[in-house]
C-alpha cells in the first residue's frame, strides 16, 4: 500500500475517522491492527517477522530494565541485538553474500552455487524498524529510559504505520511517550497535517516521478548518445528524484501522524543548500544521520580517540551507513565517498565549517553550496547505478561532449519540475518553516494546499514509481 495511491487515501480516512471516536487504549488497538494490515498488504508472511522481533525486544528490555546484575543486563542486550541484526542480516544481506561468493567463484573458476534456489525475499522497511528496535534496547540498557510496561504500547511504537516502511526512524524517548499518553485533537495540527500530506504528494508525484523519467533513461543509456550531457542530466535528475521522493514520503508520514495527534521529527531541512558535507548530513535524512552518530560513531569513540581514530570512526560509520541502504557494493562506495569527504573536510578546515560560512559573502556562500551539491551528486552516481560497470561506464563516456536536441528537452523538463522545489527550499531556508506559509494565516495555507493538489492533478507523472526508500 503506497502513500500515493487511492487505496492508502481510503485507508487513512477510515482509520482517522474511527480513531477520534475511541479512548486511548481503543485508539492504540485500532492503530496496531491498522498498522499490521498496512504492513501485511505487501506480503502477510512478513507480519510474523516483525511480531517476533517485537516480542523479543519487549521482553529483553524488561529483563534489562529490571535486573541489577550487569552480566544479565549484557546478556539480554546481546540477545536482542543478535536477534535484530540476525533478522536484518539474513533477509537483507543473504543474497548479497551469495551473489558476491558466486562472482568470486566464477573469477576463480570454481563451481558456482545454485543462486536461484537461495534467493531470499526482502521484507519492506526492515532496516527502519530494526534500527528503531536497536535504539530502544540500547536506551533502556543505558538507563536513559524505562522499558515499556504495555506490550500493546511497545508494539504500536514499532509498527505505527506512517513511519513503518521508510521512517523517519523514531527515537524511543520521542515517540513512545506519545503512544503511552493521551492524544488530544488539535484543529491547527490536524490542518497542518493535511497540508504536509499535500506537499509530500507534490514532491513525490510531480517532482520525483517526473525526474525519475529522465534519470531512468540516462542510466539505461537511452537519453540520446551517451556522453557528458546524458551522464550529467541523469545524475542531476536522480539527485532531485531521490530528494523529492524521500522528503515527500517523510512529509506524508509526518502529516498522516499529525492527523492522529502524533508528531514525528523533521527528516529534511533543505539539504542541497548545505555549505559542507557535515552540514549536508545535518539536513539530509536527519533521523538516520543522528542515529548513526549516537549509536555508532560515538560508541566507536567519536572524536575522542585522536585524529587517526576520528577518521577511522568517520569512515566506518559512513561505510556501514552505505551498506544499511542496500546490499550492493555501490552503496558501500557511496558511503565511502562521503566518509572520505567528511574526513578531508575535517582535516582541511580543522573547525566547524558552518561557523565560517556565516561570515562569508553571498557569492562565497553560493560557491560552497554549488561545490557541496556536486560532491553529493558525484556520490549519487554510485548510489543509483546498479553495478560498478554501469557507474564507470557513465563516467567513461563523459569525454563525449556531443549535445543533442533530446538533451535540451531533458534539461528544460528538469528545470520545470525541479525548479519549483528548489525555489520552495530557498524560501523555507529564509523563513525556517516546515512548509511554505506554515506561520501565515489559514487562507494562505489553504491556498498553498490547493495549489499543491492542482499541481499533482495536472502534472503528476503517469508512471507508477514506488518510493525509493521502501527497498531499504
Amino acid at each position: 500500500m503506497f502513500f500515493d495511491t487511492p487505496a492508502f487515501g481510503f485507508f487513512l480516512v477510515l482509520v482517522v475517522f474511527l480513531y477520534w471516536r475511541l479512548d486511548r487504549k481503543g485508539q492504540n488497538v485500532l492503530l496496531l491492527v491498522a498498522s499490521y494490515i498496512f504492513y501485511g498488504w505487501w506480503d502477510i508472511r512478513f507480519l510474523g517477522l516483525i511480531f517476533a522481533s517485537t516480542v523479543v525486544d519487549f521482553f529483553c528490555a524488561r529483563f534489562v530494565g529490571r535486573s541489577a546484575d550487569p552480566k544479565k543486563r549484557r546478556l539480554f542486550l546481546a540477545i536482542s541485538v543478535c536477534v535484530n541484526l540476525g533478522f536484518l542480516g539474513y533477509f537483507k544481506y543473504f543474497n548479497f553474500f551469495v551473489d558476491s561468493f558466486a562472482a568470486l567463484a566464477h573469477t576463480l573458476g570454481l563451481p558456482e552455487p545454485a543462486i536461484a534456489l537461495l534467493q531470499v525475499a526482502l521484507p519492506p522497511g526492515i532496516s527502519f524498524y530494526t534500527f528503531q528496535e536497536l535504539a530502544y534496547i540500547v536506551d533502556v540498557y543505558r538507563k536513559e529510559m524505562e522499558p515499556a510496561e504495555s506490550f500493546l504500547d511497545y508494539a504500536l511504537f514499532i509498527s505505527l504505520f506512517p513511519h513503518l516502511i521508510a521512517g523517519p526512524i523514531q527515537r524511543p524517548s520521542h515517540l513512545l511517550p506519545q503512544v503511552q499518553n493521551e492524544r488530544r485533537f488539535d484543529a491547527n495540527s490536524f490542518y497542518n497535517g493535511l497540508i504536509l500530506i499535500f506537499s509530500g504528494l507534490f514532491r513525490k508525484c510531480v517532482v520525483a516521478d517526473t525526474c525519475a523519467i529522465i534519470a531512468n533513461k540516462a542510466f539505461a543509456g537511452q537519453l540520446g548518445v551517451p556522453g557528458f550531457a546524458s551522464t550529467l542530466l541523469g545524475v542531476y535528475a536522480f539527485a532531485w528524484q531521490i530528494y523529492g521522493d524521500f522528503s515527500g514520503y517523510s512529509d506524508i508520514a509526518r502529516g498522516s501522524a499529525q492527523l492522529m495527534g502524533f508528531h514525528f521529527m523533521v527528516n529534511f531541512r533543505q539539504p542541497y543548500l548545505a555549505t559542507s558535507l557535515q552540514d549536508f548530513w545535518r539536513r539530509w535524512h536527519i533521523s538516520l544521520s543522528t542515529w548513526l552518530r549516537d549509536y555508532l560513531y560515538i560508541p566507536l569513540g567519536g572524536n575522542r580517540k585522536g585524529v587517526a581514530g576520528t577518521y577511522r570512526n568517520l569512515m566506518l560509520t559512513m561505510l556501514i551507513g552505505g551498506l544499511w541502504h542496500g546490499a550492493r557494493w555501490t552503496f558501500v562506495v557511496w558511503g565511502g565517498i562521503h566518509g572520505v569527504g567528511l574526513a578531508l573536510e575535517r582535516m582541511l578546515l580543522r573547525r566547524n565549517a558552518d561557523k565560517r560560512a556565516g561570515a562569508m559573502s553571498p557569492a562565497g556562500l553560493w560557491v560552497r553550496r554549488i561545490l557541496v551539491f556536486h560532491l553529493v551528486c558525484a556520490a549519487w552516481l554510485f548510489f543509483r547505478a546498479a553495478s560498478f560497470a554501469e557507474a564507470f561506464g557513465m563516467i567513461r563516456v563523459m569525454g563525449n561532449l556531443t549535445w543533442q536536441p533530446v538533451h535540451t528537452y531533458a534539461l528544460v523538463h528538469l528545470l520545470c519540475f525541479a525548479g519549483p522545489l528548489f525555489a520552495m527550499d530557498l524560501l523555507l531556508e529564509q523563513t525556517q518553516e516546515e512548509f511554505v506559509f506554515e506561520k501565515r494565516h489559514e487562507l494562505w495555507r489553504a491556498a498553498y494546499a490547493v495549489g499543491m493538489m492542482c499541481a499533482v492533478t495536472l502534472f503528476a507523472a503517469t508512471q507508477i514509481n514506488a518510493f525509493i526508500y521502501f527497498q531499504f
